[in-house]
């Protein structure tokens, strides 16, 4: 499983919580700068301070506009062109992919809330820019932790009404209860909105719901506390991001084999519902090549995934293909113990995943987006830079 991002979210979620607690977990300022840059936005600053809330020591970040109107202000931000401008960036594919998947379930809960097709939504309050940064910082965040997977507790919903473009609204609003459909909440818990609009969306589009308790067997690595603006009564206003490990030993993993034989759909598809599906908390993902009746060439589309994601992944695939069912089964599988490690090597640190068989006899994978990116940036063979990293892995 690698590298898991657990959110403790016992005073709710926000967008520049989420990335406070980001930047206290180690992600440096100065990335998240120069990384936001390539979003092409100008007329802001980010602020980064320290805090303490309840007498913990937190992280406070945010986006101060300078020109409000060169900026964007807080006016209306089709999605469309949302999508556009990210998709347009030099940003990494990967932090592009976890942006416009946050933007997309906002826009889709959007679109149910206002009975209109996502592509006509215009975002309000989460259009503004500060916002589009938020969403778009914990992208690149994530990214520069590394993280593999991430889970969430029950989040606390909060109480009462707020004011916002479309008037008084209930808390939690709207668009927020459409985007936690399948998460654990509390309703009444806790005074005023807790949870916001676009702390929801990068929770439904980046993690799963992790039940009552969070993960037993977490290594942890770090916490970071973001602070949110208000004071509240009740408890501190802090969001905690654990980062750890997950300790995989050796052992029996029960999981579930899904499968579609699909047979009328454009090949071209396949790449994107890969994409989803592993997005989803998919295992893996693969493609096998079949003769079906009447001689018709097919594809079987299948996917290793746990049994409690068994309707999202099953969902996923008669969405996005033209199969009309899903059939499934139960496999076991035996997991090798597995760790990270960090090498620093000529074209600098490069993570590599060390799996070690029954006998001791290791397995070294180094990290296949950051190798490319350096065989792209240092003009080298991708399979020079894989065997620095290897040779540095077998050295430490």
């Amino acid at each position: 499983m690698g590298r898991v991002l657990y959110f403790d979210t016992f005073s709710g979620v926000s967008g520049d919580m989420t990335v406070a607690a980001l930047l206290a977990l180690g992600v440096p300022f100065e990335v998240l700068r120069q990384e936001l840059a390539k979003l092409g936005v100008a007329g802001y600053r980010l602020e980064r301070s320290q805090c303490q809330v309840n007498g913990i020591a937190a992280t406070r970040f945010e986006v101060i506009l300078e020109d409000p109107d060169r900026a964007g202000g807080h006016g209306h931000r089709p999605f469309s062109d949302i999508r556009r401008q990210i998709e347009a960036s030099d940003l990494s594919p990967a932090v592009r992919q976890r942006a416009i998947a946050i933007f997309t379930k906002l826009a889709l809960a959007e679109g149910r809330v206002h009975d209109k097709p996502a592509e006509d939504v215009a975002f309000h309050e989460v259009g503004a820019i500060d916002s589009i940064v938020d969403i778009v910082g914990a992208a690149i965040a994530v990214e520069e932790l590394g993280v593999d997977r991430a889970y969430v507790a029950p989040l606390p919903l909060g109480s009462g009404f707020i004011d916002c473009q479309h008037g008084r609204m209930p808390v939690p609003a709207p668009a927020t209860v459409e985007l936690l459909e399948g998460f654990a909440v509390r309703y009444d818990d806790g005074d005023g909105e807790l949870v916001t609009p676009t702390g929801a969306a990068i929770i439904a589009a980046l993690a799963e719901c992790a039940g009552s308790e969070p993960l037993p067997n977490l290594r942890i690595e770090g916490v970071g506390y973001g602070a949110g603006t208000r004071v509240l009564e009740d408890r501190p206003n802090l969001l905690r991001l654990v980062l750890g490990e997950v300790d995989a030993g050796a052992g029996d993993a029960s999981l579930l084999v899904l499968e579609a034989n699909i047979d009328d759909s454009n090949p071209e598809i396949f790449e994107h519902v890969t994409e989803v599906l592993l997005a989803a908390g998919a295992r893996d993902v693969w493609l096998q090549p079949v003769v079906m009746k009447k001689g018709r060439p097919a594809v079987v589309l299948s996917i290793l995934a746990d049994a409690g994601l068994r309707d999202v992944i099953a969902g996923i695939v008669l969405r996005e293909t033209s199969s009309i069912g899903v059939r499934y089964y139960a496999v076991d599988r035996m997991e090798a113990p597995r760790v990270e490690m960090i090498v620093s090597t000529e074209f600098g640190k490069i993570p590599v995943k060390v799996a070690r068989a029954p006998d001791g006899t290791a397995n070294l994978a180094p990290e296949y987006e950051v190798c490319r990116r350096i065989a792209r940036e240092k003009n080298v063979a991708l399979k020079t830079v894989y065997a620095a990293a290897i040779a540095a892995a077998l050295t430490s």
